[in-house]
């Protein structure tokens, strides 16, 4: 993660504030008073409740982490609604070659931080992202897909 700098919006920076401010106070109070209910069951090497909660502090303690990196290591983007050609945080609707121009598929040009709820999403890094990018309505892509396959996709839309 080092080195790594995390393009979002306020509106994510605000999310992702909130969150690491939930898991920081009400979320380590919780899983402290979980591990110690847990220790009153008997010998830890054997209680199950105990090492649940043990695994859930550090998961949640590993968020924390990436929150943190994130927050520290982030850019600030604006999403543009009327863009005319595809950015950061833009929503892009392609159709694949060989598909019914009604068979659309919408991704998500971004951080999965900030991914729209049952979005797909692009990583801006990946090969479909790299192909988006820039791209204007019309525009024909052509990317690597991680099994090697060459796939190509026409923009259709762009929000």
């Amino acid at each position: 993660m080092t080195g790594q700098i995390h393009r979002i919006t306020q509106a994510t920076l605000h999310k992702l504030q909130e969150e690491i401010e939930h898991l920081t106070t009400y979320g380590r109070t919780e899983i402290a008073k979980l591990i110690e209910a847990a220790r009153f069951l008997g010998d830890l090497s054997e209680n199950g409740d105990y090492h649940a909660a043990k695994d859930e502090q550090g998961k949640m303690e590993s968020r924390i982490r990436q929150l943190e990196h994130i927050i520290r290591n982030h850019e600030l983007v604006e999403r543009d609604e009327n863009a005319e050609e595809v950015g950061h945080a833009s929503i892009v609707s392609v159709v694949y070659d060989g598909d019914s121009d009604d068979d659309v598929q919408e991704f998500f040009i971004g951080s999965i931080e900030e991914k729209p709820e049952g979005m797909l999403t692009a990583s801006p890094s990946s090969p479909l992202g790299e192909a988006l990018l820039g791209k204007k309505l019309g525009d024909v892509v052509t990317y690597s897909a991680p099994n090697g396959n060459q796939l190509s996709c026409r923009v259709v839309g762009i929000r």
